[in-house]
């Protein structure tokens, strides 16, 4: 049993709060202040001084924090780049090679080994990836500045905490960003959900698949996915159809969808479950009907296109037909990107940051405008429509 630290600390990263430690200014005082902070919550003082002995900012954190450009692909290239034949393939072995654990992954937690194989493979390519960055420095690098200090100085406090509990080595390395082990998840995110899955007593990602696939899966369900659900399916749209109705902002229940000439590709309508017609790339390109648990993969992250892709690429595991890629109008260029939610902010709408990434949030300024200039109404930015603005 964990101790009653580990209960503070998943309580305190559960809802956001303001950093304990003023974020930024002189790195040595501010560490200082961090450790005098570890010691009022319970981390014992040499375990703070072993943690923070030697650190120094990572400029190269500060630089990925600053140009996630990957997001700024479309759908289909991005999809593209992703799922290879070969992805799949060891993908379908792995679900075979670890059968007995996905079973434990749906039995305990309900969740597919369709989406856990999904994270698996684009996280770190099925565990041979995890990342090359110190996750000490990368952590206190984040904390430090002053862009999401309330997120990751509770993430230093656990990492403390799993480096007194023998789960986190100070030579640990992973992603950019903190995450941890072949499903890549937040010292926070381990602490309160990882699952000890090959029974040595304790909870180690890098290693152990078990407790990789196990970990992501509690964590799944503790956001709420729904056992026995689907989450992503292919659909026809009939030409006719209302544009304006798509997109992650209306839901109705999948048989009035049905009714109103919406088709399955492949299997069967579930009756009374609320989906959302999904257009990643327009009216021209791949339709998609997306269920709650689509939304519950927003919590592992955040971007839509990535989201979509992994949602996507679980039930090709599964044995889904490859999408029908459509023909859709081309992507805007990163600076007509821009421009467009420069035009859409000054029109009233919140786009948040200016980085020519199509968020939730422009795609939805996106329709609105479409609607209102009488285009079809499919949140996929044009030409015509920038030109138009």
């Amino acid at each position: 049993m964990r101790p009653a630290l580990i209960a503070a600390l998943s309580a305190t990263l559960a809802t956001p709060a303001l950093a304990d430690v003023p974020c930024g200014g002189d790195f040595g005082a501010w560490v200082q202040a961090m450790k005098t902070e570890a010691t009022a919550k319970g981390i014992p003082p040499e375990t703070a001084d072993a943690f923070f002995a030697g650190l120094s900012p990572d400029p190269r954190v500060l630089k990925a924090d600053r140009s996630q450009g990957v997001f700024r692909k479309s759908f289909l290239d991005f999809s593209q780049s992703l799922i290879s034949r070969d992805r799949l393939t060891r993908g379908r072995a792995l679900s075979d090679q670890w059968d007995a654990i996905f079973d434990r992954a749906e039995q305990e937690y309900g969740v597919s080994r369709g989406i856990l194989l999904a994270f698996w493979a684009f996280e770190t390519d099925y565990g041979a990836v995890q990342g090359d960055f110190e996750t000490r420095r990368a952590l206190v690098t984040l904390a430090h500045d002053c862009r999401r200090p309330d997120l990751f100085q509770p993430q230093v406090f656990a990492a403390l905490e799993m480096h007194r509990l023998g789960e986190f080595d100070l030579n640990t390395t992973g992603a950019w960003a903190g995450e941890i082990g072949m499903v890549q998840m937040l010292p926070g995110d381990i602490l309160a959900r990882g699952v000890d899955g090959d029974g040595d007593g304790l909870v180690t990602l890098k290693t152990s698949v078990p407790d990789a696939l196990l970990s992501g899966a509690k964590m799944l369900q503790h956001h709420g996915w729904q056992a026995g659900q689907p989450w992503l399916q292919e659909v026809i749209l009939p030409e006719t159809f209302d544009w304006s109705l798509t997109g992650l902002e209306t839901e109705l229940p999948a048989e009035q969808w049905a009714a109103m000439g919406v088709q399955l590709r492949d299997g069967v309508v579930p009756n009374g479950l609320p989906a959302s017609v999904l257009l990643p790339q327009g009216r021209n390109g791949p339709a998609f009907l997306a269920y709650p648990n689509f939304r519950t993969l927003f919590e592992w992250n955040k971007s839509f296109v990535y989201v979509t892709t992994a949602a996507y690429f679980g039930t090709r595991l599964l044995g889904a037909e490859p999408y029908r890629a459509g023909n859709p109008d081309p992507a805007l260029p990163v600076e007509e990107m821009k421009a467009l939610q420069q035009k859409l902010a000054a029109l009233g709408y919140d786009v948040g940051t200016i980085d020519g990434i199509l968020g939730a949030a422009t795609r939805s300024a996106v329709q609105k405008e479409q609607a209102r200039l009488g285009l079809p109404a499919d949140a996929w930015p044009t030409r015509d429509l920038l030109d138009r603005l």
